[in-house]
């Protein structure tokens, strides 16, 4: 078994146009990605893109890189026809690094590798943080997830989760302390990326436009951990660009 972590990149965005070579402090965000990736624990690093403007790039940063179909419709999809092509074990644990998190941890990427492989029923690994306010329970942006006992997820959601029904003196404390926020790092089995591109798509996953929900549909496992340190900002706007640039003043 070898930890793999694979960064599935698109060129085009319809907030910021050209976003993974945007440039941050005299890098594009797709070298500040790659280099982020490069300081974990991971057997190996590689690109996937559809764009050979991506793939150039790549390129000339030494970064190694894979071309990939034009219709996929998630990272995740990406991923899957990487596995068939490079051949990878069914038993590697696949991290998903998403080519917008300049700021990604690497000991993130660790534990959430770590956390899959110390759970053998889940088919997925990802992390959590605490929700420190209501205004980000209600921001659409900001995903949230409700897990069970064990840590495995129960639904993810873009609405407030759980809903708060009653209005007493201290709800909202205990409001926030039952919430989590979704952080979109994943650890795949190979294996079960394979199965999870061959399964239909779903109205639930279209409309909330969260892909995860697919694999909680048919029935597999999420673990979700608690994030061992602040994930840092991913890059959605243009808003986040600059306070990502700023980071590096």
């Amino acid at each position: 078994m070898k930890i793999r972590v694979v960064i599935p990149v698109r060129l085009q965005s319809s907030r910021l146009p050209n976003k993974p070579l945007l440039e941050i402090a005299g890098k594009t965000m797709l070298q500040r990605v790659y280099e982020r990736a490069c300081q974990a624990n991971a057997d190996s690093i590689l690109i996937a893109t559809d764009s050979y403007d991506i793939m150039k790039h790549a390129r000339s940063i030494n970064a190694p890189v894979c071309l990939t179909s034009t219709q996929h419709q998630s990272g995740t999809e990406r991923i899957a026809e990487v596995i068939s092509l490079k051949n990878y074990d069914k038993d590697d644990i696949i991290v998903n690094v998403q080519g917008d998190e300049p700021l990604i941890p690497p000991k993130l990427i660790d534990q959430v590798a770590d956390d899959l492989i110390r759970h053998p029923e889940a088919v997925t690994a990802t992390l959590c943080e605490p929700v420190d306010s209501v205004t980000v329970l209600h921001d659409p942006n900001v995903v949230k997830v409700v897990v069970d006992h064990q840590g495995y997820a129960l639904y993810f959601s873009r609405s407030p989760i759980p809903w708060l029904r009653d209005q007493r003196d201290g709800s909202q404390n205990e409001w926030l302390s039952c919430a989590c926020r979704h952080i979109g790092l994943y650890a795949y089995r190979a294996g079960f990326l394979k199965i999870y591109a061959a399964l239909p798509n779903i109205a639930l996953g279209k409309i909330t436009a969260l892909e995860q929900l697919r694999i909680l549909y048919y029935g597999h496992k999420i673990h979700v951990a608690q994030a061992k340190e602040a994930p840092g900002i991913g890059v959605d706007t243009a808003e986040d660009l600059r306070k990502v640039r700023d980071s590096f003043l």
